[in-house]
């Protein structure tokens, strides 16, 4: 048996302090709840959507194992309002394997992206950016995920450990059935540190500082039949969204 890791959770008053401090914070569901004002239960009401998301026919690796939707959306002063549908765009300095390719992926559907608990969760993750530096417009992309074992193995994050080339990323746990593996390991950008653990309660949520540390999730494998993992990733950028306005 390989040993599972149990997540550093911190309380969540303490979260920005501890970005500050580590480039990182991970929070246990109840206490992400209350602090971004959000009843976990109407969170749940909307895990459904999973189950409906079409398969990444992006992967290099020619495998079937993901499954995603993507969709943007700007947080301002005056609210939340989603942007008009767009490819998702990273450069190669950031994605060696999947960079420099504009992805057309289905957009998430609107009985997620219209509820009320989604855009609360979308904006308190956004004060705490704010918190962390300064008040600004932020560029938020959304992408719901599933791994699964169609092919023996799923890989969460093929390109290895990385970086996103935001500002924040925000990494929800949501189901984990059937499998083995899917670690998480952050490590500090510019030195040795670097911390391990398993993300198994649903609504877990691993907050980064993209430009400090890099981070990943190694592959699943099935316990017995199939199995699959599932996740939101939400990334944050002051400057626009990646690849400028001609993308998309």
């Amino acid at each position: 048996m390989v040993a599972m890791f149990q997540p550093p959770f911190c309380p969540a008053d303490e979260a920005v302090r501890r970005v500050q401090e580590r480039g990182y914070a991970v929070i246990e569901p109840r206490a992400m709840a209350d602090a971004v004002g959000i009843d976990l239960e109407a969170l749940d009401a909307l895990l459904p959507s999973w189950d409906r998301l079409e398969v990444d026919g992006y992967l290099k690796d020619g495998g079937r194992y993901r499954r995603r939707r993507h969709s943007c959306f700007v947080l301002d002063m005056e609210g939340i309002a989603q942007a008009p549908h767009r490819a998702h765009w990273q450069s190669l300095d950031y994605n060696a394997l999947h960079g420099g390719m504009q992805r057309w992926f289905q957009p998430i559907e609107p009985s997620v992206a219209e509820a009320q608990a989604w855009r609360q969760l979308l904006v308190g993750l956004g004060r705490w950016c704010s918190a962390l530096k300064g008040q600004r417009p932020w560029y938020v992309e959304a992408h719901q995920f599933r791994i699964d074992t169609t092919d023996g193995i799923g890989r969460p994050t093929p390109e290895g450990a990385h970086r996103d080339g935001v500002d924040f990323v925000a990494v929800l746990l949501l189901d984990r059935q059937g499998i083995k593996g899917g670690e998480t390991r952050v490590f500090a950008a510019a030195g040795p540190d670097g911390q391990r653990f398993t993300l198994e309660a649903p609504w877990s949520l691993l907050f980064l500082d993209d430009e400090r540390v890099i981070h990943e999730s190694t592959p699943i494998q099935p316990l017995d039949g199939q199995g699959h993992r599932d996740t939101l990733v939400l990334t944050f950028r002051k400057d626009g969204f990646q690849g400028g306005p001609d993308i998309g």
